[in-house]
């Protein structure tokens, strides 16, 4: 037996005991749902042009971490690029949501990087 809640409004599924919530956007449930994570690439790639380089300490305890955003890249290649900044600068890092982040302040290591690959680079932040 199963069974399901429909909206008030209109007559869309939005749970299902079998599947769990369900995505309003194409009508999957949320754990196979593939239009969030097109919107988000599509938002990712939409940038201006301009790969921004920063110095971050909020919320790591005081740790700086150089975060390099607006990279026109997908998810493949940009993690590959995050790997090549990581080794060049000599340390860690991760890659997510569009995001670089490297351990440490390599602001200008990064920046001399990001132009020899013919980037347009800018330093964000103070």
């Amino acid at each position: 037996m199963t069974m399901s809640k429909k909206s008030e409004a209109g007559s869309r599924l939005v749970y299902s005991t079998e599947s769990g919530r369900i995505c309003p956007g194409c009508g999957q449930p949320v754990a196979a749902c593939t239009c969030r994570e097109e919107q988000k690439a599509a938002a990712r790639t939409a940038t201006d042009g301009i790969v921004r380089v920063s110095l971050e300490s909020k919320g790591r305890k005081g740790k700086g971490v150089t975060v390099v955003k607006g990279v026109a890249l997908d998810d493949a290649a940009l993690a590959l690029l995050g790997k090549a900044l990581k080794s060049a600068c000599g340390s860690g890092g991760t890659t997510k949501d569009g995001v670089i982040e490297i351990q440490g302040d390599h602001r200008e290591t990064v920046m001399a990087l990001l132009q020899k690959q013919g980037m347009t680079v800018k330093r964000a932040g103070g």
